[in-house]
């Protein structure tokens, strides 16, 4: 199924218990023609924040947990770093990684878009989403098995990395020699948290509390990538 119609399935389920601002709807399906990048370095992290200049609107984002939680009932894959492997595995009551990486991971290999355009063929351990999950169940909409009845992570505030991003993504660009860390939203139609206002105001707080988020994660992902735990190339 091509990206815009799985987006356009789930926000139409999304839309079942939601309000969805059809300027956002239409912006998400790449209807709109007057997107415009407008980057802000907050901390160590540049955010890419979509502008709309037929609006003269940001999209912006807020979380709306417990209310929401679609973000685990809803994952595509769970990419683990190195330091998760240790935290999660210890968790669980692992007393060897290898033993926790047999009975509660998978490999997957997917491809990414790139900053620049380019696609990125992305290979990493993931933590299953359900117990018998498989390379087939890989990018397909799953309930995560640690999302408990109340709506939360059962592993919290041990689950993975990745999670504690969302509803960013996260990349790294070498700007003169230096790695910098980039990130923007995903837009996959599930988080009704988007919403459109006049300024970032309303959302510096959550910037600057993310961009430590960020800025840990890649960081240990470049580890994850170093220690042989995962690997990218450019196609």
């Amino acid at each position: 199924m091509h990206l815009s119609s799985h987006i356009s399935e789930s926000l139409e389920l999304l839309k079942k218990n939601w309000d969805v601002d059809p300027i956002l709807e239409d912006f998400m399906l790449g209807k709109r023609t007057d997107v415009t990048d407008h980057a802000i370095k907050v901390k160590q992290v540049i955010f890419h924040i979509p502008y709309l200049t037929g609006e003269k609107k940001y999209i912006l984002w807020k979380c709306y947990w417990p209310d929401c939680h679609n973000c685990c009932e809803r994952q595509g894959r769970l990419p683990l770093t190195s330091d998760d492997l240790i935290t999660i595995g210890k968790g669980l009551k692992y007393q060897k990684i290898s033993d926790f990486v047999k009975n509660e991971t998978i490999i997957a290999t997917w491809m990414e878009a790139g900053p620049s355009g380019n696609g990125v063929l992305m290979t990493s351990i993931n933590l299953k989403r359900k117990a018998d999950e498989t390379e087939a169940d890989d990018g397909t909409h799953i309930k995560c098995r640690f999302l408990n009845e109340a709506g939360a992570c059962s592993m919290h505030p041990n689950r993975p990395g990745v999670c504690y991003l969302y509803p960013f993504s996260t990349w790294l660009e070498n700007e003169n020699g230096k790695a910098r860390v980039h990130s923007t939203y995903q837009f996959t139609g599930d988080c009704p948290g988007f919403y459109l206002a006049d300024s970032l105001e309303p959302m510096k707080e959550v910037l600057t509390d993310y961009s430590k988020s960020i800025y840990e994660y890649n960081m240990q992902y470049t580890r994850t990538t170093r220690e042989g735990y995962s690997q990218a190339s450019f196609v």
